[in-house]
């Protein structure tokens, strides 16, 4: 690194020159490239951005002034600038976190990487620095286009309209795409302003006038036509944005530093919220990660930095195992359609969608929206699928509650990157559906162990019309196909034993850990049978009767392990008057750190030896 190396925070980036800085965004775009394609990570999206963080914090004084990212996976270059330039270890246990993170940097303020939040965030930051008298201070809220299809920005939106003298300022990082293009209407909007010429001659006039000048603010406007009426002209609301109240720049070349600079200069000095609008390219000056290949590159494993092509050959995912099926079910039935918010790709719908266009609906980043839409869709006849990341149902849970389950609405949901994911952090680990789908009345729940268990569930699953019905499996490589020795009733019997002493009830992915569990504990004379429920909610009778003929029981859940399955099984049990113990070994109540998914398993304790160890002692007390 050469000028990078000189960057331990936003200050020295106003040391330099122009022809410096432009040399420093090529530099951090290379040292991106040649670092992600290394440890993965979010690459086009932090290649976008390289310009307009670099403006950011030339013009404001992070950590003073607050800068909120929507969402954290664009703040690569922020956290360059802030010093940390240890990339090696990127969203490696114990190195730097692929969000945001307070633990790693002063200049880092949201962690949550679930998108939307950031302007319920900066109103509340401004309205409370506000109240402090402390008004000197700016909120920067950065949010992407696709980000605004979320209702909640929406709703913050609406607030800060009505509170328009707040420090704050909103810039919208418009590059037409959340993980794939934007769709609906506010992506429609959002590019009738990229068209209109009248914002490009603004924006013109501005950066001829600013660049002769080298102070911008006050006296600038002095100079030209007085503070009032220097900034009614160039900040000035437009269209919708008018109808909120709001205060609108733009649209700038987010690539031009000076124009995006000035910009940002201008918002600053303007003494009350101000939006402005910035057009990006993802991927930028990366060839391989722009036009069609930009969703591909949104994020990358480990990558040959030349070509962009993956330099590990990944198996068949959990994932194709679901794309395949539903696309083979849609074929079949004319009924069915899916759903998602903004994640088409990477949920396995792309191939549905291209089959069967006018039966996919990708709702923007709207987890709410799309499952009451999905609620619906059922009312009206059909059978709707709603895949999403398992992490994202948090946000759609009353929908699902109210809407879905207390309507005995026959929707299905798919949740992908169950369980614990890893890399990604606190944030992304789907490790609390299980724990809140567990209080739903009437719903259906499957943790399928394999990708064949998949296909069935999910057959089984549209079958169901009379309440929801829920597929959850993790990331990565589907496991290899876990044959059942035998069956009670839906129960599969993964491992037989006779007369056994403990009763092992493997939930979804984490047959193979049970397996080797009751393989070391029958190496120390303990036999143990172990049982595959597959519908894991509600509990059923079949696994019921197979408890009534052990002396305990052992669940082994990748999820929340307070209210989880161990737990309502234990909790049917006690209310039948059985005392028949239940261990339960699933994830604590805490938020994990990034790590891979073996490393945060072996952190937690969900690892064939520990489990076994523990039984062992909780058999002979």
């Amino acid at each position: 690194m050469g000028l990078l190396s000189t960057i331990a925070g936003p200050a020295d980036l106003r040391r330099l020159s122009p022809q410096q800085l432009l040399d420093l965004a090529e530099e951090i775009r290379a040292y991106l490239v040649d670092s992600v394609s290394r440890t993965g990570g979010h690459l086009g999206p932090n290649l976008g951005v390289v310009e307009l963080t670099m403006a950011i914090h030339r013009v404001f004084d992070s950590p003073r002034d607050a800068v909120v990212f929507d969402t954290g996976h664009q703040s690569y270059v922020h956290k360059l600038l802030t010093g940390r330039h240890d990339f090696a270890t990127l969203r490696k246990e114990g190195g730097i976190s692929g969000y945001p993170s307070r633990a790693e940097s002063r200049h880092d303020v949201v962690e949550n990487s679930h998108a939307s939040t950031s302007l319920s965030w900066a109103i509340g930051i401004a309205t409370g620095r506000k109240l402090r008298g402390e008004t000197d201070r700016h909120t920067v809220a950065v949010i992407g286009d696709g980000a605004l299809t979320g209702g909640m920005a929406w709703e913050a939106l609406n607030n800060i309209a009505a509170n328009p003298d707040l420090p704050l300022v909103i810039v919208v990082n418009d590059n037409e795409r959340s993980y794939a293009p934007t769709i609906g209407g506010m992506a429609d909007y959002l590019a009738s302003l990229r068209a209109t010429r009248n914002y490009e001659n603004v924006l013109s006039w501005g950066k001829r006038v600013l660049h002769k000048t080298p102070i911008v603010g006050a006296r600038m406007y002095d100079t030209l036509h007085g503070v009032k009426k220097g900034i009614k002209d160039i900040v000035s609301p437009q269209g919708m944005f008018e109808d909120l109240g709001l205060k609108y720049l733009g649209p700038i070349d987010g690539h031009d530093l000076p124009a995006v600079e000035n910009a940002l200069q201008l918002a600053h000095d303007f003494g009350g919220v101000v939006l402005v609008h910035v057009i990006t390219e993802k991927g930028h000056g990366y060839t391989p990660a722009v036009a069609d290949e930009a969703d591909r590159f949104h994020a990358v494993g480990v990558i040959n930095p030349e070509t962009g092509l993956p330099l590990e050959l990944s198996g068949r995912s959990w994932t194709d195992e679901f794309s395949d099926e539903l696309l083979e079910l849609a074929d079949q039935r004319d009924d069915i359609v899916a759903l998602t918010a903004s994640m088409l790709i990477p949920v396995g719908l792309a191939n549905f969608a291209r089959k069967h266009p006018g039966r996919v609906f990708d709702v923007g980043i709207a987890e709410q929206h799309a499952v009451t839409m999905a609620a619906g869709l059922s009312f009206a006849g059909m059978h709707p699928v709603v895949a999403i990341y398992a992490t994202f149902l948090n946000r759609a849970f009353d929908q699902l509650l109210m809407d879905c389950a207390l309507h005995k609405q026959g929707v299905t949901f798919v949740l992908d990157r169950a369980g614990v994911t890893g890399t990604d952090g606190a944030s992304h680990n789907g490790m609390w559906d299980m724990a809140l789908l567990s209080i739903v009345p009437g719903l259906h729940l499957a943790a399928p162990r394999d990708g064949a268990q998949i296909r069935a569930a999910l057959r089984e699953a549209v079958d169901i019309n009379d309440a929801p019905s829920v597929i959850r499996f993790p990331k990565g490589t589907v496991a290899e196909p876990i044959q059942a020795v035998g069956a009670h009733g839906s129960v599969d019997i993964l491992r037989e034993a006779e007369s056994p002493d403990l009763l092992i009830v493997s939930i979804g992915s984490m047959a193979d850990i049970a397996g080797e569990v009751a393989e070391k504990l029958g190496a120390q004379g303990i036999s143990a049978k172990v049982v595959d429920p597959r519908w894991v909610l509600p509990i059923s009778e079949d696994l019921l009767e197979l408890t009534s003929t052990v002396a305990a029981v052992a669940v082994i859940e990748d999820n929340l392990v307070d209210s989880g399955i161990g737990a309502a099984l234990g909790a049917r049990l006690r209310a039948g008057g059985t005392r028949t113990p239940v261990w339960t070994y699933g994830i604590p109540k805490q938020f994990l750190d990034h790590g891979s998914r073996s490393q945060v398993l072996e952190r937690i304790g969900l690892t064939p030896d520990t489990i076994a160890t523990s039984l062992i002692d909780c058999l002979r007390d």
